[in-house]
């Protein structure tokens, strides 16, 4: 029989953290956690099984009832009390627990098991009425919002947690109360009655007393909230699969909220904005977890390493209690020891008992990821495989986070603080709502979401903006751990913020902050400016850590890692980041500048005027030399792959009449003889028109004049003792005798140039394949070819019938019907585009099975694609220069 419920106690526990798929993170973390003989509240596990089964026949399965009571009498006989007792009572916290981390994105309900029932006994056993009153006020805000209201359908939503909040909110007002709990036994009540009014009338049904009621009704919110928006939304920015499901996990409850000798807290078993190795944390008296992560309360510091601006004077838990932080200290090296990571721990202290509630891989900032993990390599506790392992993409990214001008940022004034809670700096229009932020977004606006804090509702808000910043909460808080697990720049806790939703501004001492405002976030200092600073690019020459990580991973990379790069400088940042060459170099870059595009406009458009178009060839001559001369020279001793001029010629041809009678001017001919030849290049569609080698089976002497050029400066640098290694690359052929026509020129050109300087210089000639008939013919292709280079943006396009400049809008459409899952021209469509490149390489290696095959398209720094190149045995990627140190990372996984 399958077996869908796990036991964690300290007399029994069937899991570890080795079964994570079936029970969770949380579920196989706690199991984990009772085997070390850490103090946990008992409780058992439902399988992530049991979700898919439910989601998918909405029941559950035949068997299951009965081991979920027998399960409940195990629980009740370790903790000697019985759930749904009126004289013993047992309460229950109802917890999701997915595979991977997914903070706050599904639901939690505490206190399950509270009812009119209940509570007397617990009242009498506890001898705390206020205390159990709270917990009952509690129960009734979370059920009635995760249960009775969005586990319904959204558009049957009745946003009863607003309608609720708004009622404890209006009595803390009368009663000139700012926390919850101050509240006294007489008001919590009152509220209590006040919210059963309230849902009855809002939902035409009481709320549950029953507890097995309430205990069902958990279990499947729970299972629901796998499917709901803000869940989908997440597992859509994480590339988290649909089909994984999540356990559910059901825990005695122990009460940080029962007066002086209790409270509650997160930490991390080191800073996870540095890495440094200091625990760090934060703590409430008197209150529940989720009060914390929330975000509600300014939370104290665990000690004195964790205090800020804002905690400095409050009081540490170190402080408060000595021998539970003592014995937390203990803890925290037992978990680190073990799972040799950072971790994310919860702990609830009840009449000064210390319990733990989770342990989890704890989200950690780029630079922290780099920092924790060459610490544990140094140290001989993970190994090269383990340390490549831990490190994300991602990472690399965040620290090439730009930072703020420092002059600039030195000479404006601060308009307030918080603590910075997401690395880098960031720039952008200030936005209060997340609707806001995502509809201004899907403009290609760069907003900053401000917010008093951020709930799990807010996630599409915060993923489509630059920055956050929230008025409340802690380091610890929703904002704070989900922007640091995405590397966003946050500031959280910038308390003298007032927010004023209805209005759209924000009020800060005398200064007002209007929608649409420009505002600069210093996350990683935690600064805030009414101002629009400029950013320049990170220094990773300083950065020692990550030098010594890259050549950790240049060492292990299983794939070639070139970067494509259209100057000098370019080529040279690529260089400094581990890029071994140049997969793509787009000659056309070259020919905007301003003192060579009028050349470029005589050669395209007096084609029929020998004198004027060879006079304009002469002129680009020079400049071309100077250009691949410094590019080959930068990137010395590696492989430089030029493309031959690719796009359609109306890129190039005068726009304006000012630009039209200058050119008519310089020519000597009249302005109509000059939009007439314009007119003549006209195509309704240029993308798939007179562009790539067409241009140069049309205009030779183009291909001349480049591939002249290129040898050229191969020669001179040679003669210098510099080794050069140039690569010809001949764009859009779709058939062989394209091709065949552009090599013999390019051959020609060569003969011709070694016979002038007396010497040889070595080169390849290879083709860019972006064409499914390209691919069809790939061996035939290969039989004249020293390389393929597959351009995936226009074989993607042209496999798809998709527009690349147009196709955005409809691809938000297919995600949003479910007909695509991610954006083809990001991430490679394996089943499709995939197929015809496999074909093209199978083709092009049973005729030459030592070509060299690349890619070189967007997809080459993306960490899905690559590992598709690398099974389908590509010699290199290449991708923009910034993402070359990303793209070296996956070629080792």
């Amino acid at each position: 029989m399958t077996k869908n419920i796990y036991i964690f106690s300290d007399k029994q526990t069937d899991g570890n953290k080795e079964l994570v798929n079936i029970l969770g993170g949380k579920g196989s973390n706690l199991a984990e956690m009772c085997n070390l003989k850490i103090p946990v509240p008992p409780g058992f596990t439902i399988s992530s099984d049991v979700c898919n089964y439910y989601l998918k026949n909405h029941k559950f399965p035949s068997s299951f009832k009965s081991e979920l009571l027998f399960s409940i009498k195990k629980i009740e006989k370790n903790q000697g009390s019985i759930f749904g007792d009126s004289k013993n009572p047992l309460l229950f916290s109802i917890r999701s627990g997915a595979r991977t981390s997914m903070p706050g994105m599904m639901e939690t309900v505490l206190n399950v098991g509270l009812g009119e029932k209940t509570l007397i006994p617990l009242i009498e056993k506890t001898n705390n009425a206020r205390f159990v009153y709270d917990s009952y006020r509690r129960l009734i805000m979370m059920y009635s919002d995760v249960v009775m209201d969005k586990a319904l359908q959204p558009e049957s939503h009745k946003n009863i947690r607003e309608k609720l909040d708004l009622i404890l909110m209006n009595k803390k007002t009368e009663l000139n109360i700012e926390n919850d709990s101050d509240l006294p036994l007489s008001s919590l009540k009152e509220i209590c009655d006040i919210f059963k009014k309230e849902i009855k009338n809002t939902f035409k049904e009481p709320f549950p007393d029953n507890p097995f009621d309430q205990l069902w009704g958990s279990i499947e919110a729970v299972f629901k909230s796998w499917n709901g928006v803000r869940a989908k939304k997440y597992r859509q920015i994480e590339n988290i699969p649909d089909d994984w499901g999540t356990a559910v996990n059901i825990q005695s409850m122990v009460f940080g909220n029962m007066g002086e000798g209790c409270g509650t807290g997160v930490a991390f078993t080191r800073n996870p904005s540095t890495g440094e190795n200091n625990f760090y944390g934060e703590w409430l008296p008197n209150a529940q977890g989720e009060d914390v992560v929330a975000g509600i309360r300014t939370p104290y510091p665990i000690n004195e390493q964790s205090k800020n601006e804002l905690t400095k004077l409050k009081e540490t838990l170190e402080n408060k209690f000595p021998l539970i932080y003592s014995q937390l200290l203990s803890i925290k090296s037992v978990l680190e020891n073990h799972y040799n990571d950072m971790q994310d721990i919860e702990f609830t202290i009840q009449n000064q008992k210390l319990y733990m509630l989770q342990t989890r891989r704890g989200k950690r900032t780029g630079a922290s990821a780099i920092n924790i993990a060459l610490d544990y390599f140094n140290k001989n506790k993970i190994d090269v495989t383990r340390l490549i392992k831990r490190l994300e993409t991602k990472h690399f990214d965040e620290i090439m986070h730009p930072y703020f001008n420092p002059g600039a940022e030195k000479s404006s004034f601060v308009l307030t603080t918080g603590l910075p809670a997401g690395p880098g700096c960031a720039v952008g229009q200030a936005v209060f709502t997340s609707e806001a932020a995502e509809n201004w977004a899907a403009r290609g606006m760069q907003v900053v979401l401000i917010r008093e804090e951020t709930s799990p509702e807010d996630i599409h808000g915060m993923h489509a903006s630059k920055a956050i910043i929230t008025t409340r909460g802690g380091m610890t808080s929703h904002a704070a751990l989900v922007a640091r697990g995405w590397g966003k720049c946050c500031v959280v806790g910038s308390s003298n913020i007032a927010i004023d939703t209805k209005n759209k501004t924000a009020q800060v001492n005398n200064k007002k902050i209007k929608q649409g405002d420009w505002v600069s976030v210093n996350g990683t200092e935690g600064k805030i400016y009414l101002d629009k600073l400029s950013l320049i690019d990170a220094d990773l020459e300083k950065n020692e850590n990550f030098k010594k990580i890259l050549n950790i991973c240049i060492k292990n990379k299983k794939i070639g890692v070139r970067s494509n790069s259209d100057t000098p400088d370019d080529a040279r940042v690529a260089k400094s980041m581990g890029a071994k060459g140049i997969g793509l170099c787009r000659t056309e870059h070259m020919f905007f500048n301003p003192k060579r595009i009028s050349e470029v406009r005589k050669m395209i458009l007096f084609r029929s005027d020998d004198k004027i178009r060879k006079k304009a060839l002469m002129n680009l001559l020079p400049f071309q030399k100077q250009d691949f001369y410094e590019i080959l020279k930068t990137m010395s001793p590696f492989p430089v792959t030029i493309r031959l001029l690719d796009p359609p010629l109306h890129e190039f041809l005068p726009q304006t009449s000012q630009q039209i009678s200058s050119l008519a001017n310089e020519t000597k001919c009249s302005i109509k003889e000059v939009e007439s030849a314009i007119l003549q290049l006209h195509e309704s569609n240029p993308m798939l028109g007179h562009r790539g080698c067409r241009l140069g089976i049309s205009y030779p002497e183009i291909t001349q004049m480049q591939a002249g050029a290129i040898l050229e400066a191969s020669h001179k640098l040679s003669k210098e003792g510099i080794k050069v290694n140039p690569e010809i690359m001949i764009p859009l052929v779709g058939s062989l005798k394209e091709f065949l026509h552009q090599r013999k020129v390019i051959l020609e050109c060569s003969e011709d140039i070694n016979l002038k300087n007396k010497r040889t210089v070595n080169f390849k000639i290879g083709t860019m394949i972006e064409l499914p008939r390209a691919c069809l013919i790939a061996d035939r292709i290969a039989k004249y070819a020293d390389f393929i280079s597959f351009g995936t943006n226009d074989l993607t396009q042209t496999t798809y019938g998709f527009s690349r400049d147009d196709v955005a809008p409809v691809i938000k459409d297919y995600f949003d019907k479910n007909i695509l899952k991610s954006d083809p021209f990001q991430t490679l469509d394996q089943n499709g585009v995939g197929e015809l490149i496999k074909l093209a390489v199978q083709k092009a290696r049973k005729t030459k099975p030592d070509i060299k095959i690349g890619i070189c398209g967007e997809h080459g720094g993306d960490p899905k694609s690559i590992e598709f190149f690398k099974k389908r045995g590509f010699n290199y990627v290449s991708c923009s220069s910034f993402r070359v140190p990303a793209a070296i990372l996956s070629a080792c996984k």
